[in-house]
């Protein structure tokens, strides 16, 4: 009798902890239904972003690598110039299929400052905290050729993302990073990120083209 009750009273405790633990997990679940927006003001991303390839190159080549790295293993060769790029609280690397994440340490610190600035918009607006997505950093001279086989346009041979300089952020995809009700639009997000691009490109510190077939705003250093 006494190996009864205690295997009766084991069984309690377990469904009690297995309940607490289903009802923990229904209570991570958040509706979000309560919709939200940077009050800024809207405007055209093709005009003001238009940096031409030629401009963005010349500086490239200018304070970047002194050339393109061949392939994978020529890049890593140059590693002491370059500066790592984690995916972190402000922004995430992308799974990179044609490029490498490294930057020169100007452009590191800038795609920096940029996720920093993006943050405290959406804080000082009491919006909901979300990461951007870093979708392209420094290409090989043989990823640029693998680009162009698969047919992307804008896979030019003398790219500015061969020198370090030069890194992608997606307009139409972010990662919502704090738990509440509130919610933003794709649309309105890319205003925030598209407000602080113009921010830094009004200062000299940045190039920027605005890329509507590659959903992507492609930036260039210029210091």
């Amino acid at each position: 009798m006494r190996d009864c009750a205690g295997i009766f009273l084991l069984t309690a405790v377990l469904l009690m902890v297995s309940c607490s633990n289903n009802g923990g997990q229904s209570g991570e679940s958040i509706t979000e239904d309560h919709l939200v927006q940077y009050p800024g003001r809207t405007f055209e991303y093709r005009m003001k972003f238009n940096d031409l390839q030629s401009k963005q190159h010349a500086v490239a080549s200018c304070i970047g690598l002194p050339r393109p790295p061949r392939d994978r293993q020529d890049a890593a060769s140059m590693r002491r110039q370059l500066v790592e790029v984690k995916t972190n609280e402000n922004y995430i690397v992308d799974s990179l299929t044609h490029s490498v994440p490294f930057l020169i340490p100007s452009a590191k610190r800038e795609l920096d400052n940029i996720g920093a600035e993006w943050a405290d918009i959406l804080h000082r607006n009491g919006l909901p905290h979300y990461r951007f997505y870093v979708t392209s950093i420094l290409r090989t001279e043989t990823d640029i050729r693998a680009l162009q086989r698969s047919g992307n346009i804008n896979s030019v041979t003398q790219s500015c993302h061969c020198y370090g300089t030069t890194f992608d952020l997606a307009y139409m995809r972010y990662d919502k990073v704090t738990r509440t009700r509130d919610y933003m639009h794709e649309d309105n997000l890319k205003l925030v990120l598209g407000q602080v691009l113009l921010n830094h490109q009004r200062a000299g510190k940045i190039y920027v083209k605005y890329e509507w077939k590659q959903s992507c705003f492609h930036i260039t250093v210029r210091q």
